[in-house]
């Protein structure tokens, strides 16, 4: 669908064809849902079946039925590191790809032990892989995560280069941009809970061109 007026949150807009993953309740995916009026180019995913969802999440199923009333389309058990070959994802190229806050649970130990940030960086890794199939050309990729330390151990800019990526642009994530949206932890007894974002950038993404 066509819009003749471009209306912005944050970084993104409503002519854009966006892609979300790893969505917790999907209060940031209605956050754009509802700044753009018609939602028609949103598209957004959990790894969560729709019943898991709504076990977790207790504005979950109020969220994705305002979604789909909106135009958007949900899609559920999209898993990031194949997403690239579920047909339910990739009928077309996006616009931007977004995973706010990637995270492999909290199974492994403290954020700081070595092992642990291993297997974040193995979810981020997996999510590149998959991601840049299915951005457009001129597209990007955006990873939200915080950069206090020991977050910055990550190495998001690294882990991108890896993947045939080069980071354009690093912005200031500021929650109060996105009016309504509810950061979730996503597993364990406490999964329904917001964790402080505390100071946290936006990773902007571009295929090397050599690598279409």
């Amino acid at each position: 669908m066509e819009f003749s007026n471009t209306i912005t949150c944050s970084h993104y807009n409503n002519k854009q064809k966006i892609l979300l993953v790893g969505e917790g309740d999907f209060s940031f995916s209605l956050c754009l849902a509802k700044t753009f009026g018609s939602a028609t180019n949103i598209t957004a995913t959990s790894l969560d079946t729709r019943e898991e969802l709504e076990q977790k999440y207790k504005n979950a199923k109020n969220n994705v039925e305002e979604l789909e009333r909106r135009g958007c389309t949900v899609i559920h058990s999209v898993n990031v590191h194949s997403m690239d070959n579920n047909h339910r994802v990739r009928s077309t190229l996006y616009d931007i790809i977004i995973f706010n806050f990637p995270h492999a649970g909290f199974h492994f130990g403290r954020e700081f032990d070595s092992y642990t940030i291993l297997q974040h960086q193995k979810v981020v890794q997996g999510f590149f892989q998959s991601a840049r199939v299915l951005v457009d050309a001129s597209g990007e990729i955006h990873v939200t995560h915080k950069i206090a330390h020991p977050f910055t151990n990550w190495n998001i800019k690294t882990l991108g280069e890896e993947k045939g990526l080069y980071c354009v642009r690093e912005m200031n994530f500021d929650a109060f941009q996105h009016p309504g949206y509810s950061n979730k932890r996503g597993s364990g007894s406490d999964c329904d809970s917001s964790f402080p974002v505390g100071l946290s950038s936006t990773f902007m993404f571009k295929k090397h061109w050599f690598l279409f």
